[in-house]
């Protein structure tokens, strides 16, 4: 029986979480650390505007790799993405990847409900239940596929829902689903596939922490918001 009350607590819970976007209505700012191995290598944070029925989330994020004091792999990203009543009608991004220049400029077509997009990897339309693949909004989680915030590319992917964790941030403990996002496509190169651990508070909406593993153990844990 109470494995059962377990699992209804996790499915009420999943949907709240999908039902009420506009939770981020009183929120000003998400601060994230890089960790690499371990070791704090950058940062990633997320910027919130409100006016009424529109907001703007303004995103910088930087940090870089060194081995044996050469630099290995970098990036230098900044990005702005706009909403009206809760919908996505552009997203525009800068990244400087290892001094490789990537961009991505989407804009919502309301006549035909699609997004279209000019990207360094992708030009083309694209589906509105699409959404952004960064790490501050719950909707990456109930998508299944995301765009690439630096180059514009679009990814299939699945969610799996593996349990409940606890963390711990400034002092205060927030109890948290644990999600695997994985890419639906099999074929795909190990550096192209989607593979990450995130961290979701079900009553903020907001990503606490990412986990995955390329050439290294990557996290971004989430440092301060309000």
């Amino acid at each position: 029986m109470k494995k059962y009350i377990l699992i209804f607590y996790f499915l009420i819970s999943f949907y709240n979480v999908f039902a009420h976007e506009s939770h981020y209505k009183d929120l000003s700012k998400i601060e994230m650390d890089v960790f690499r191995n371990d070791k704090l290598i950058g940062y990633t944070n997320y910027y919130f505007e409100h006016n009424e029925d529109d907001m703007t989330v303004k995103n910088e994020t930087k940090f870089e790799v060194e081995m044996f004091g050469v630099k290995i792999f970098s990036i230098d990203s900044k990005s702005i993405e706009k909403y009206k009543n809760q919908k996505l009608v552009s997203f525009n991004s800068k990244t400087l990847q290892n001094d490789k220049k990537k961009f991505v400029k989407l804009n919502y077509d309301k006549k035909k409900n699609i997004f279209i997009i000019k990207g360094s990897s992708y030009v083309g339309e694209a589906d509105v239940d699409n959404a952004i693949g960064n790490w501050w909004s719950s909707k990456i989680l109930k998508s299944n596929s995301q765009i690439s915030p630096l180059s514009g590319s679009i990814k299939k992917q699945t969610i799996k829902l593996i349990g409940k964790d606890e963390m711990e941030l400034n002092g205060k403990k927030f109890e948290l689903f644990h999600f695997k996002l994985k890419s639906t496509d099999e074929s795909l190169p190990n550096d192209k596939k989607l593979d990450f651990d995130i961290w979701l508070d079900p009553k903020k909406g907001i990503i606490f922490k990412v986990k995955y593993n390329r050439l290294g153990d990557w996290e971004y844990r989430i440092k301060n918001f309000n």
